[in-house]
């Protein structure tokens, strides 16, 4: 029982109320035969028929499309009694209850539609229809048998479907007739073939196709050895007979039932279909991340550079370093010889004041004096000695004395230094940078240290 639409907290228009009743009929009655006479029949200049479809005891409104109302095979008239294939729905402008009509046909048929549901209700009771029968299609079969006519088009749309969708499916054609006298006894046939073949060699899924037609050009497929033919049929079976109004006992009987041959094609290769649009959606998350990957990369080098400095500009900060020293040094010196010619006038001061001895006093001073000149010139030299070396060994350091003294920087072709021979295989190319200018190699040779030692 169908669980009830729960009822809106707030009003709602009569629009939305005539859709919500359209879409519960539609949703609530699949496509069905309804048994009538036909009366006020009116063809629109659209191509549209519209006509009411009565019994004696009641009457719906009906309207058939002009896509569908040309492809009938009999003319409709007023007092025609008629069986009409229809969806239930709702004219919602006028509120008005109707039927869709997909196709129609006199009903004067009955004999055989009778045949056709007795056939069903005596397979169904059978449980030759179970839905747990039923058997799932190969996500990705990789060979299927085709039962169909080879002068039918469904062929021609079949194996269309199949090139476009799965072109590598391997497809093997078992040619049977598809109607006329002894069809459904060739298309058992044909699935008991399948059946007798060795498991190695069998299809992963057969499609059983035909075109549409009358229900008498469909009969073979509503035949019981048909369909007991189905269910036996080892591997999975399906059906595509038809438009998409056809129904047949072999419909019922099969796994899976398509609505036309190329549908059942498109449903066989679905698979291998979702397949390519899922690779291609893969392909397109997969540049996106090597695309967010790439980009951060790029980002983390920009800051690492930021954060190098180039030798040239080390040895510039030494050597300021050095100056600032170098002044620094030169203020203290000149602090210590301002202070001690204070003292010195100080001392020459007090020596006037007490008279001294001033031939002995003055020869002392002058020892005095020159010792200090001596000590604070060996004080000079030993800084400036001591300066001379360091910014000598700052040069000593920088990379291009190194490359002046003969030496060389080789790297690889993506740009990495190489410290090891067998880095450099032969004939790859190398990059040389010398004291001036630098040199493209191709490697010829290759020796490692091991074999120096040989």
């Amino acid at each position: 029982m169908d669980t009830p639409v729960a009822a809106p907290t707030t009003p709602i228009s009569v629009t939305e109320l005539n859709r919500m009743a359209r879409e519960a009929l539609e949703s609530r009655f699949p496509p069905l035969w309804v048994c009538g006479e036909i009366s006020n029949l009116t063809r629109a200049p659209s191509g549209h028929l519209y006509f009411t479809l009565k019994d004696a005891g009641a009457q719906v409104r009906c309207t058939l499309w002009r896509n569908r109302a040309q492809r009938l095979e009999l003319a409709p008239a007023n007092g025609m009694r008629v069986e009409a294939r229809a969806t239930v729905s709702l004219y919602e402008p006028r509120g008005d209850y109707q039927l869709n009509v997909e196709s129609l046909r006199q009903a004067g048929l009955g004999n055989l539609h009778e045949a056709f549901l007795r056939l069903k209700a005596k397979l169904e009771a059978e449980g030759l229809f179970e839905p747990t029968l039923k058997r799932p299609i190969p996500r990705y079969p990789a060979s299927l048998a085709l039962i169909t006519s080879p002068q039918a088009a469904a062929l021609r749309d079949v194996m269309a479907a199949l090139a476009r969708r799965a072109p590598h499916l391997s497809v093997e054609l078992l040619p049977t007739p598809v109607q006329g006298e002894g069809a459904g006894t060739r298309i058992a046939g044909a699935l008991g073939s399948i059946q007798a073949m060795p498991d190695t060699a069998r299809p992963d899924l057969v499609l059983l196709v035909r075109g549409g037609g009358s229900l008498e050009d469909l009969w073979a497929f509503n035949e019981e050895v048909v369909a007991r033919a189905i269910r036996a049929c080892p591997v999975p079976v399906i059906v595509g007979v038809g438009h998409e109004t056809d129904f047949t006992i072999a419909d019922f009987a099969a796994d899976h039932r398509a609505a036309t041959p190329t549908a059942a094609a498109e449903l066989a290769s679905a698979g291998f279909a979702e397949a390519a649009g899922r690779l291609a959606h893969l392909a397109i998350v997969l540049q996106r991340a090597m695309q967010r990957h790439l980009d951060t990369a790029r980002q983390r080098m920009d800051r690492q550079a930021l954060r190098l400095i180039h030798p040239r500009e080390r040895i510039g900060r030494t050597r300021k370093e050095l100056g600032s020293l170098e002044t620094r040094l030169r203020h203290a010196l000149r602090v210590q010889l301002d202070d001690a010619r204070t003292r010195l006038r100080h001392l020459d001061r007090q020596l006037h004041g007490r008279r001294p001895d001033l031939k002995s006093q003055h020869q002392r001073l002058e020892h005095l004096a020159h010792a200090l000149v001596t000590r604070t010139g060996r004080q000079l030299d030993a800084r400036r000695t001591r300066l001379a070396a360091l910014g000598a060994h700052l040069e000593h350091l920088s990379p291009e004395a190194v490359l002046a003294r003969g030496y060389s920087i080789t790297r690889a072709a993506d740009g990495t230094i190489l410290r090891d021979a067998s880095r450099a295989p032969t004939g790859s190319e190398i990059h040389v940078q010398l004291h001036r200018g630098e040199i493209d190699a191709t490697v010829h040779a290759v020796r490692t240290a091991a074999h120096k030692n040989d």
